[in-house]
């Protein structure tokens, strides 16, 4: 655990009944006139961008859409969307969206400069600076994006995904609205909801966990194994929503004070070379991962055992306690229907395994925070655990 930490956390976050409303005081205390509206056409179509576009309207502001963003875009992707974007002549930033469209608006908040771009940053994240304030209004329950420093972009040369870290992107305001998320198919709202789900115990159990890291991660990881499935399952299940919206939320506050491990850093090939999905490749790997690492932070699982288990808590050991958090992660996953073999369900041949390795190796600004220190051979036999 660190002895010195910090706590970064968006300006300003509306949550609860009719959240949305708060979308015209936003831009009426920032005098916006002209808004960049980031989103996707999927979102545009079930037609949750109304209510935001009437509220700019009704703040006397223009809105100027950039619905192209690409789930999980490439740098180049990303860039493309930024140029378009900083020939609008916008002073402020709305997103829309799950992570994707997030983390693009992101990046667009500190590239209106020509003098470098994403490829720039992903080398020196440190570069760019905020030049247009945000607001995130997230479309699901998972990435916590709208809490975080960190974009997530593919560098498709390396066939890997990276993540820009740079404290300037965080929102300056959130609205966490669970009538964003009430039509959210059960595929997604279940990828998106395990990503929390890793993101919480991962930060929990994180070489840099510290007491603010605790507050937000046990919390949210309470919220999550508890309500995960009723939201997934029910679309109308607005409280279990509302409860998951708040705990993807603090999921990311606790990424920023603490940060990810192996889980999501052995996951990031997996997106990059065969696209599948973030939360997807988080739960592929995240019970095997916490099975590797439950030597070294056994005492932490039972902590979450104790807090989050609100039935006849029946073990007593350590040992036990910490075996039935995993079991119940495992659980989840499993009822959620998310597939868990790489060769099965994604055709990913076991003559890959080499490059998996190399890749997942490479992602050592998340293995440094693993308790457990994962060596190549390690790595090499969790991707053949899943495969």
């Amino acid at each position: 655990m660190l002895t010195k930490y910090n706590l970064k956390m968006p300006h300003e976050v509306y949550s609860g009944e009719n959240a949305l409303e708060n979308i015209r005081t936003i831009l009426e205390v920032n005098g916006a006139k002209k808004v960049a509206v980031f989103t996707a056409k999927d979102i545009e179509k079930v037609g949750l961008m109304d209510y935001p576009l009437e509220m700019i309207k009704a703040a006397g502001a223009e809105a100027v859409i950039f619905d192209e963003v690409p789930r999980e875009p490439s740098y180049i992707e990303a860039q493309a969307i930024i140029d378009e974007f900083k020939k609008s002549g916008c002073d402020f930033i709305i997103a829309v969206g799950g992570g994707s469209v997030q983390d693009t608006a992101k990046l667009a908040s500190i590239l209106v400069t020509d003098e470098f771009g994403v490829k720039e940053l992903l080398d020196t994240p440190t570069r760019g600076k905020k030049c247009v304030k945000t607001l995130m209004i997230p479309t699901t329950a998972g990435t916590g994006a709208e809490a975080t420093p960190n974009s997530i972009v593919g560098v498709p040369e390396k066939q890997v995904k990276i993540g820009i870290v740079n404290t300037d992107t965080i929102p300056d305001y959130v609205i966490l609205d669970s009538v964003m998320i009430k039509k959210l198919p059960r595929k997604i709202a279940a990828a998106t909801g395990v990503d929390a789900l890793a993101h919480a115990i991962e930060c929990f159990t994180s070489a840099k966990a510290n007491p603010f890291s605790d507050i937000f991660s046990l919390r949210a990881l309470d919220l999550i194994l508890n309500n995960i499935m009723d939201a997934c399952n029910d679309p109308e299940a607005m409280e279990a929503k509302n409860q998951m919206m708040i705990a993807a939320f603090l999921a990311g506050v606790a990424i920023t004070a603490s940060g990810t491990t192996a889980v999501h850093a052995l996951s990031y090939p997996l997106g990059g070379k065969y696209h599948i999905s973030h939360g997807d490749s988080n739960a592929i790997l995240l019970a095997p991962v916490m099975r590797f690492n439950e030597p070294y932070c056994r005492e932490r699982l039972a902590m979450a055992y104790d807090q989050c288990v609100h039935t006849e808590k029946t073990c007593t050991t350590s040992e036990e306690k910490s075996a039935y958090i995993i079991s119940w992660l495992e659980q989840i996953v499993k009822d959620l229907d998310i597939p868990t073999s790489l060769s099965e369900a994604y055709g990913v041949p076991a003559e890959d395994i080499d490059f998996l390795v190399e890749a997942g190796m490479q992602q050592q600004r998340l293995l440094v925070n693993n308790l457990r220190p994962v060596t190549p051979e390690d790595a090499r036999r969790l991707y053949e655990e899943i495969l």
